[in-house]
């Protein structure tokens, strides 16, 4: 069964954990083009959020929609097939090479990985070290083969939770480049980053959240760090 969506909703959202409510009725609509840049200081319920867009958190209450669906068990693993995540466990095997991690992703995709794993390489900028040991590898090169192992399969929906750690100018330059074109080609790009610098000309939209609330829902204009700070306070 395959599912996919152009547009992705979160309707009235809130995550418990015990006493602590994380996320409060939190309403967001993203769409295919849309590179949604998801802003608030720590604690505030970025990483929550992301986890219930990745169908990896349920909601206390309230519903995310996939194109109009939910993620119910029937229908969960197609719409997952969808999704590519970048979170903060990079989900890569230290003791396999950069190749040998994409060609074991790519497998339980169903991917050609002989067409795909050189073409991933090469974007991660790691064709020359394909065949080492990735725990040899700096953070900033596991975070390029983390990202290139989420975008094997095409997803429609990309989450990314602080995409930009342990990156340098250059390589935080080619991963903001990778996911404009993503959004070009038709994916909704979620980024969750308190890096203010680098949403700047990246995002098409801000949305900001504090206190496990979205306080605001903008399309993304110059001068992101002051709107933010008008909301949040100094960044």
């Amino acid at each position: 069964m395959t599912a996919d969506f152009s547009r992705v909703e979160l309707a009235d959202v809130s995550r418990n954990f015990g006493r602590r409510r994380a996320v409060s009725r939190v309403s967001l609509v993203a769409e295919a083009g849309d590179i949604v840049g998801l802003l608030g200081p720590n604690g505030a319920g970025k990483s929550t959020l992301i986890g219930m867009l990745a169908t990896l958190v349920t909601p206390t209450s309230g519903v995310v929609l996939y194109g109009g669906r939910k993620a119910a068990a029937q229908d969960a693993a197609a719409i997952r097939s969808r999704i590519g995540l970048l979170a903060h466990e990079l989900h890569l095997y230290p003791e396999l090479s950069a190749r040998q991690n994409l060609e074991f992703f790519g497998r339980l995709y169903g991917l050609d990985v002989v067409s795909v794993v050189p073409a991933a390489l090469e974007a991660a900028g790691l064709t020359d070290r394909a065949d080492d040991a990735v725990q040899t590898f700096s953070r900033g090169m596991r975070q390029r083969l983390a990202l290139e192992r989420s975008l094997l399969h095409g997803p429609r929906l990309m989450l990314l939770d602080e995409p930009f750690t342990g990156l340098d100018d250059s390589a935080a330059q080619i991963v903001g480049d990778r996911l404009k074109r993503r959004a070009a080609d038709g994916a909704i790009v979620v980024v969750a980053t308190h890096d203010l610098d680098l949403a700047e000309g990246l995002v098409t939209r801000v949305a900001v959240v504090r206190n496990g609330r979205l306080i605001s829902d903008v399309p993304a204009t110059a001068g992101i760090r002051q709107q933010y700070r008008t909301l949040v306070g100094n960044a």
